[in-house]
């Protein structure tokens, strides 16, 4: 049990981590392509300044949307032993995606202004996969 807390922990970061620098990029490539000079310090200098600022909001729904997208990878893990790693994947994408999502249709705007492009949308997605991959890397396997 330490150890499935242990990597859910990890694989909340991870994906927080990813999916904060990713927001911030698709940001600032939108602002770079309006024209403004964007170096790489200011590139630097924002993706810090959000991983510090979005973590009271971002990173608390993302360990919630994984509290509930990783016990049901588990569950189908027990039916497809053997597509363990995706599962854990798609786990991830679906989750952040899913949060996004419904953040969208119940607030009415876009938590992370990044996900208003697709391209935006889908790097919170991958962001989501990595950390279920690293979920899954992390957890022993429980052949049934």
């Amino acid at each position: 049990m330490l150890c499935v807390l242990k990597a859910y922990i990890a694989s909340v970061f991870i994906a927080y981590l990813l999916a904060s620098v990713a927001a911030t990029q698709v940001v600032l490539s939108h602002v770079s392509a309006m024209g403004v000079g964007v170096s790489p310090a200011d590139r630097l200098f924002a993706s810090l300044h959000d991983l510090l600022g979005l973590a009271s909001s971002y990173l608390v729904l993302i360990a919630a949307a994984f509290a509930l997208a990783m016990p049901v990878a588990a569950g189908l893990c027990r039916r497809l032993p053997h597509q363990r790693a995706l599962l854990y994947a798609l786990a991830g994408f679906t989750a952040i995606v899913a949060l996004h999502m419904i953040m969208k249709a119940v607030l009415g705007v876009s938590g992370i202004a990044a996900t208003r492009s697709l391209p935006g949308l889908l790097s919170q997605g991958a962001a989501g996969a990595v950390g279920g991959l690293c979920f899954h890397l992390l957890t022993p396997r429980r052949d049934t």
